[in-house]
């Protein structure tokens, strides 16, 4: 698909759809096609970095203690979750759930990382919200911006879901260089490329949709 068709769709989306008092997210709702998704090697789960983000600070929680905690405030996380308070979301199933509505994401030093799947896996796993470990020779203030561009993309077993590409009051030159690269590893990562895709389309939460694919 070629970028001026992709920025064409954005454009009819933004100007067609009606205004709303909130920042509306843009969207891609995307349907494959000839495809098992019992098979899990069918299944897309990728992380893709956006040339131009999101339009948002994404509300990170990060597993942390000590040096690596304090860093992680400083670097902008919502929520720094020391092992002690990690206990407690253990112990309080409704706070862990509040928690995990209410974070983008989750990074965790490594050591935190067992503990959190027996005790909380059962709360973040289904949301696709377990944490991103936190290597040891890795800088918690790095991974925490790289991830405010990055989306993940999950059909689970699904032949159709989505994927947020920003917000409507960007640019919509970003909106479609944004679309332009999520349809690139799309493409690579399915195993007959476009062939496995049925129909692609762009759209904010309470608007119209345009077909891109």
């Amino acid at each position: 698909m070629a970028e001026k068709t992709i920025l064409e769709a954005v454009k009819k989306v933004l100007e067609e759809s009606p205004k709303r008092n909130f920042s509306e997210s843009v969207d891609l709702a995307i349907n494959l096609k000839n495809l098992d998704m019992n098979q899990p090697k069918n299944r897309v789960d990728e992380e893709v970095i956006l040339p131009h983000g999101l339009g948002k600070e994404l509300k990170i929680g990060v597993f942390a203690k000590g040096d690596v905690g304090l860093k992680a405030k400083a670097a902008g996380a919502a929520y720094v979750i020391s092992d002690v308070e990690l206990e407690e979301l253990a112990a309080d199933k409704n706070k862990a759930r509040t928690l995990a509505n209410e974070c983008d994401l989750f990074i965790a030093e490594t050591q935190f990382m067992p503990i959190i799947g027996k005790n909380l896996g059962i709360v973040l796993g289904p949301r696709g919200k377990m944490p991103i470990p936190l290597l040891p020779n890795k800088d918690v203030g790095e991974l925490i911006q790289s991830k405010q561009n990055a989306v993940k993309l999950r059909s689970k077993d699904r032949l159709t879901f989505h994927v947020a590409v920003g917000r409507r009051d960007m640019n919509p030159e970003y909106l479609a260089e944004n679309i332009e690269t999520v349809m690139a590893r799309l493409e690579r990562v399915l195993d007959k490329g476009k062939h496995n895709l049925r129909a692609v389309y762009v759209t904010t939460t309470m608007g119209k949709s345009e077909r891109v694919v």
